[in-house]
């Protein structure tokens, strides 16, 4: 026979399901998943994306400065690192400035994949926000950054 609980614990669970909170980690797992299938189309892992765009933007960066950027530890990013390499994405380079370091640079494969995760990222946002006005839309995004905010005090500090 289950174990029963107590009522108030079963609708204290039910809350916690009703709760902004909860829903936001659930978004966030269906959003991920999105994310993933549509990147899996390009041999990619969700995640790896956003190493290749922080190199878009500024290629040659080190492993420590793409930690710091994407706000994941040293180790995490030389994982991704090593995938990514062994898809021949990216390549390590010895840092001219310091034997003791390397720099990440993008193969012209890594560059070829810009506008692909572009679009991806385009029909993602497509597909989440369908059926949201522009206002509603607008207005999401600033509660998102506002959430984030309050949860990451160094949230505003990026850039």
């Amino acid at each position: 026979m289950p174990e029963s609980r107590p009522r108030n614990a079963a609708s204290g669970i039910e809350q916690i399901k009703e709760g902004a909170s909860f829903t936001l980690a659930k978004v966030c797992k269906a959003h991920r998943a999105n994310v993933g299938a549509l990147l899996s189309g390009h041999g990619l892992y969700v995640g790896q994306e956003m190493v290749l765009m922080e190199l878009w933007q500024e290629d040659g960066l080190r492993g420590g400065d793409l930690a710091m950027r994407l706000g994941v530890e040293p180790p995490t990013v030389t994982k991704m690192l090593r995938r990514l390499e062994a898809c021949g994405f990216i390549e390590r380079k010895a840092d001219p400035t310091d034997a003791r370091s390397f720099r990440i640079h993008l193969t012209g494969e890594g560059r070829g994949l810009e506008e692909p995760v572009l679009s991806c990222w385009e029909l993602s946002e497509e597909t989440a926000l369908a059926g949201l006005s522009d206002g509603d839309r607008q207005t999401f995004r600033r509660l998102l950054i506002r959430v984030r905010s309050n949860l990451d005090p160094g949230f505003g500090a990026e850039k």
